[in-house]
């Protein structure tokens, strides 16, 4: 099932429980933590935005909770600077009752906005950072950043801005440290999405 052609399914425990985050037309929306495992022990934590509609009375910090929505993002102002913030947006959630096999699928269909960024790693890994474009209603567009690795890195690496791609990878949790104007080291958290594969396609729109 695709949205808009941006798609995301997760399954995973919240470790956040829900916090009031803003209130748009009436609709409460609320923000959560959930631990996504990967196939290779570790974890991703991401962040979801819901709506009082879709949250269960049950839920709560321990809960198992499948969610399909979509990859939104926005700006937000902070420490004095524009950062992009990246969210799961829930369409639709359900209580499960333990973790299944690992879940953490990404769809998206857009258009290149910024020239892709190829480089080789002192370990001599392949990569190629990208930001999708995607469209949704009301004129209104999610900036997505993906990346990609060896073989769809090379690939990656030889598009341009406007190109039509689909792809099709996980939603995935980093941290980094950034060194702040004061000298100070702060470690941050950057979600992107780790690509599995992805094709050039005809110019899609919404």
């Amino acid at each position: 099932m695709e949205l808009e052609g941006n798609t995301v399914q997760i399954m995973g425990r919240v470790v956040k429980a829900p916090a009031f985050s803003h209130r748009l037309y009436g609709e409460c929306f609320f923000c959560i933590s959930v631990q996504v495992p990967r196939l290779s022990d570790c974890m991703d934590t991401l962040p979801v935005t819901l709506s009082e509609r879709l949250l269960p009375a049950a839920l709560k910090e321990g809960s198992v909770v499948e969610i399909l929505g979509q990859v939104r993002s926005y700006n937000k102002w902070v420490n004095g600077a524009n950062r992009l913030i990246i969210t799961v947006f829930a369409r639709q959630l359900r209580l499960v009752e333990r973790m299944g096999a690992s879940l953490n699928e990404v769809c998206l269909v857009g258009h290149l906005c910024k020239e892709p960024v190829y480089r080789i790693t002192p370990f001599r890994r392949e990569i190629t950072d990208l930001l999708l474009a995607i469209n949704r209603p009301y004129n209104k567009s999610d900036y997505i950043p993906c990346i990609a690795w060896g073989r769809n890195a090379r690939f990656a690496g030889t598009l341009s801005v406007g190109d039509a791609i689909r792809l099709h990878g996980r939603l995935q949790s980093r941290e980094y440290e950034k060194q702040m104007p004061d000298g100070r080291m702060m470690t941050r958290t950057a979600y992107e999405v780790s690509i599995s594969g992805l094709e050039k396609i005809d110019r899609w729109h919404a």
